[in-house]
């Protein structure tokens, strides 16, 4: 049996700074007001608060896989790699640069003396305007075993929950045809781990309607469609979240298991109790309703050098039967 601590963090808008010169001139016109005062002792700062969050994970060994949004660029996340050296680890990165308006991408950062990355693939969204892609990365473990993971960053509540929600829809809709199209060409019982911010919940149609992920096991089990238990609907109901809204929490970050997860079908299986909301001490701001310490932009009003990310990252243990 070999166990694998497999997480998702939203960095929280991990930009390059001003003057990179790996930033098209577009995107410096569109974030010239945004990134005011983000020099490199900003960006260096960013980089060593979330470093020292995920090297405390997994019981202070880091994770074996970790999936990221709002990243900008590669060069970024190999800086973050580097300033992971002290845990000893072999990561590697794999990295889709999206056309995203904001220029934030999806990654993963994976150890490659537990993992190889066979294949990549970006499924673009259509709708009016750029969005971020889904980012399917085709791992496989030492001993063969292949484990497909979907990296998720849906677009926003901007402008509304509900006024913005056939953009989330769209992207649920185009998430399950890759769905479809992964089962056909690997097998029913191959293991998919879809993983990212929804920004939408659990219970919110564009998931349990349109994504089929819900929190019935033997749905899933019984469906012949692409569907998928959601591991965060327990999380609903102890009035905490991954992320809050005007103090309220919101579980927008998400982890959720394939049919051959879940019965184990595919020689990978979850560790019992495992998924979890990381709410490390030092992520929790201060005050009565335990939010995450963002580390916000140097422009705004409550910018904290010492936060990390609006975002608490999640995480899951998954077990593989070695024969």
């Amino acid at each position: 049996m070999a166990d694998y601590f497999i997480a998702f963090w939203n960095l929280e808008n991990l930009f390059d700074t001003f003057d990179s010169a790996e930033r098209p001139e577009w995107l410096n016109n569109a974030l010239k007001k945004e990134l005011t005062g983000w020099t490199e002792q900003v960006l260096e700062r960013k980089i060593q608060q979330l470093s020292q969050i995920i090297r405390s994970l997994n019981e202070n060994r880091g994770p074996d896989l970790l999936g990221v949004c709002e990243v900008e660029n590669r060069p970024v996340l190999e800086r973050l790699v580097q300033s992971l050296a002290p845990l000893g680890r072999n990561y590697d990165i794999a990295h889709h640069d999206a056309g995203d308006q904001r220029g934030i991408d999806v990654a993963f950062l994976y150890d490659r003396d537990l993992f190889s990355a066979h294949e990549q693939f970006f499924h673009v969204i259509l709708k009016r305007s750029g969005t971020r892609d889904l980012f399917q990365v085709n791992f496989k473990t030492r001993n063969e075993t292949m484990l497909i993971v979907v990296g998720n960053h849906w677009p926003s509540r901007t402008g509304g929950q509900y006024e913005s929600e056939p953009y989330r829809i769209t992207a649920a809709e185009t998430l399950s045809y890759w769905a479809s199209r992964i089962l056909d060409i690997q097998g029913k019982n191959v293991a998919v781990l879809m993983m990212g911010d929804f920004n939408d919940e659990p219970f919110n149609r564009s998931i349990t309607e349109y994504a089929l992920a819900g929190n019935s096991p033997k749905k899933v089990e019984n469906s012949q469609e692409p569907r998928f238990l959601n591991l965060m609907w327990p999380f609903l109901g102890q009035g905490i979240g991954s992320h809050y809204f005007q103090n309220f929490p919101n579980v927008l970050d998400q982890l959720w298991i394939s049919k051959g997860i879940l019965t184990g079908a595919s020689k990978m299986r979850v560790k019992e109790n495992s998924a979890q909301i990381e709410r490390l001490e030092a992520m929790i701001a201060p005050g009565e309703y335990k939010t995450p310490r963002r580390f916000s932009r140097p422009s705004a009003k409550d910018f904290d050098e010492n936060g990390f990310s609006d975002h608490f990252p999640v995480s899951v243990v998954l077990n593989e039967d070695i024969v």
